[in-house]
């Protein structure tokens, strides 16, 4: 689910002014983009995303100045017409029309100013909601960096995820976070992991405990945060089941709205899961560079039987 951002947690994050409007400081931001409104102060009302965050620079005032105090009053009164408009926010400290005040406060929009130039301002503040209204999820697992491959390893309580992730650290590679993940899709349908604060750097491995990784591994041994690229699900060695030897059937499974690639590894005595998991993200890698081995072997099984169905006849 997205979360919702509050005027109040802007003015807290980037120090803004609030010139009025401190009683609609509540007042919910629903999209992450922001609005520039300079068609609407020339008079073009018609597509108006009034839902948006009002951002008056430099240019939008100062051609507001230039109209006459009438047209100026008819701007401002619809640009806070609607009761769907968050805020309306001033850059690079520049003073407030006081008919905008007196507009503003009559129907409880909050104005806030702040001393940063528009399009730096702009940037960091979208940046700032995008990740804050991102759609989120928590998955019960283990998140790694292998090779620069962030791998979420899940499976059943038990089946070995915490110890594997161990062996993976003392391999070289990163612990994100153990036991729950916290997921966030950006923009770009792109996943994000990250720990819960209150587990951040632990890892629980039965018959001993929770242990620190960077207190034992060093700051080099964890990641606060990763792009996730491929799930791998442990699972009870089943007989009568039938895995992939090839590798030529590729999984997907899908979180939030994400399609990832997933790997089933079958787990029984003998296997060393930290090896297939680094091989696993090794190979992935190549895939994404183009070069699939289980696709080459195929291709050149398919040629040496024609070559020698030929040969037969």
């Amino acid at each position: 689910m997205a979360k919702k951002v509050k005027i109040a947690d802007l003015v807290k994050r980037f120090k803004l002014e609030v010139v009025c409007g401190e009683d609609g400081l509540q007042r919910l931001i629903t999209v992450s983009d922001l609005y520039r409104p300079g068609l609407e102060i020339a008079g073009y009302f018609n597509y108006h995303p009034s839902e948006r965050v009002q951002i008056l620079g430099k240019t939008e005032l100062t051609f507001l100045m230039t109209l006459s105090e009438d047209q100026r009053k008819d701007r401002l009164a619809k640009l806070c017409s609607s009761e769907e408009t968050p805020c309306i926010l001033v850059t690079r400290g520049l003073p407030v029309p006081d008919e905008l005040v007196e507009i503003a406060t009559e129907r409880k929009i909050p104005i806030v100013r702040s001393t940063m130039p528009t399009t730096t301002l702009s940037s960091q503040m979208t940046n700032f909601l995008e990740t804050k209204m991102a759609p989120t999820t928590t998955i019960h697992g283990v998140l790694v960096d292998v090779y620069g491959i962030g791998v979420l390893i899940t499976g059943s309580s038990g089946i070995g995820k915490s110890e594997t992730a161990l062996e993976l650290v003392k391999r070289g590679h990163r612990l994100v976070t153990d036991d729950s993940v916290e997921i966030r899709q950006t923009a770009e349908n792109v996943l994000i992991g990250n720990p819960p604060e209150l587990i951040k750097h632990l890892l629980e491995i039965r018959g001993v405990g929770i242990i620190n990784v960077m207190t034992l591994f060093g700051a080099g041994a964890v990641r606060s945060d990763t792009k996730i690229n491929l799930v791998v699900r442990l699972e009870t060695w089943q007989q009568e089941k039938q895995y992939d030897r090839l590798g030529l059937d590729e999984e997907t499974t899908r979180i939030i709205d994400t399609d990832l690639p997933l790997m089933t590894i079958p787990v029984r005595p003998g296997r060393n899961l930290a090896v297939i998991v680094e091989v696993a993200a090794m190979n992935y890698r190549l895939k994404r560079m183009g070069l699939n081995a289980a696709q080459q072997f195929a291709n050149k099984l398919t040629e040496t039987i024609a070559e020698e169905s030929e040969e037969m006849e």
